[in-house]
C-alpha cells in the first residue's frame, strides 16, 4: 500500500496534514491515544493523526474475528462507553465497531502486527493467553504478545498500564521547554517487569529478555512498530 506524504482528513478538511516522523510522545486527535514515530501532522494547526488513524479503511476485518466486520466510525457508537477489545481500554475516538457481534477495536489494534522481531526471537500476537501475564500475573481479557517458547508474554493492556498511560500524563499538555527536564520522571518498563516473578534465569538475564521484547511491543501499541521506533524506546524501556 502506498503511504502519501500528504493527505486530507474528512474530520480535518480546511488543512492537508503532512506525514513526519517524531520520538516524542503525543496525543492522537482520532483516536484520542498515545503515538509516536510516523504520523500525520496539519503545520497550521497541529492537529495529529496516528498513521493508521489517518489512512484507516471505512471497513476492515481481523483473523481473530472471522465472523465479523468492521465499520470505522469516528465517534463511538451508542450512548454506553466502549471498550477496546485488544488493549481493554475505553475508546474515545477513531473505532472499528462490528454492529453484529459488538466488538470494537482501536484502528492502531486493528492494525497490530500478528509478529514481532524483537531482535532475538518472534513475538505473536495472541487473543487469549494460556500462561500469566509478565506485567500482570493473570491471564485475564485482551490480547497479547507471546515468544514461541512461552517464557514471555505481556498483555496489551499492561503495556499501557505502565508505560503509556502514565508517559502520556508526564507528556501531554505540558510547556515543551519542560520536556527535556521531565525525562526522568519516564516510567521504566524493565524495571517495573524486574519486579516480577521470575519464571525461568536469573534476574538479569530475565530483565534483559523483557526489555528486548518490550521495546518491540511498546512500539506497535504506540502506533508504528518500526526499528527507528524501537530504538527511541529502548532508552526508556532498558534504563
Amino acid at each position: 500500500m502506498k503511504i502519501e506524504k500528504e493527505l486530507t482528513h474528512p474530520i480535518h478538511p480546511r488543512h492537508k496534514l503532512r506525514l513526519e516522523y517524531t520520538e516524542t510522545p503525543y496525543n492522537c486527535d482520532g483516536c484520542k491515544e498515545a503515538g509516536i514515530g510516523y504520523k500525520y501532522k496539519c503545520h497550521q494547526c497541529a492537529f495529529t493523526l496516528h498513521k493508521a488513524c489517518a489512512i484507516a479503511a471505512p471497513r476492515t476485518t481481523h483473523p481473530f474475528y472471522q465472523k465479523c466486520e468492521f465499520k470505522l466510525y469516528y465517534h463511538p457508537p451508542g450512548k454506553c462507553k466502549r471498550v477496546c477489545d485488544a488493549c481493554r481500554t475505553y475508546v474515545h475516538g477513531f473505532v472499528y465497531h462490528c454492529d453484529s457481534c459488538d466488538f470494537d477495536l482501536h484502528p492502531c489494534c486493528a492494525n497490530l502486527p500478528q509478529v514481532l522481531d524483537d531482535g532475538k526471537r518472534d513475538l505473536y500476537l495472541c487473543s487469549k493467553l494460556s500462561s500469566s501475564c509478565h506485567g500482570c500475573g493473570g491471564t485475564g481479557l485482551g490480547w497479547s504478545y507471546r515468544s514461541q517458547c512461552g517464557a514471555y508474554n505481556l498483555h496489551l493492556s499492561c503495556v499501557k498500564e505502565m508505560l503509556v498511560e502514565s508517559w502520556l500524563a508526564v507528556y501531554l499538555n505540558v510547556d515543551k521547554n519542560r520536556v527535556r527536564q521531565m525525562v526522568t520522571s519516564i516510567p521504566r518498563l524493565k524495571g517495573s517487569l524486574q519486579n516480577r516473578p521470575v519464571v525461568r534465569g536469573s534476574v538479569g538475564k530475565y530483565g534483559q529478555m523483557a526489555g528486548a521484547a518490550a521495546r518491540a511491543v511498546v512500539s506497535a501499541v504506540l502506533g508504528d512498530p518500526t526499528a527507528m521506533v524501537a530504538a527511541v524506546v529502548s532508552g526508556i524501556v532498558s534504563k
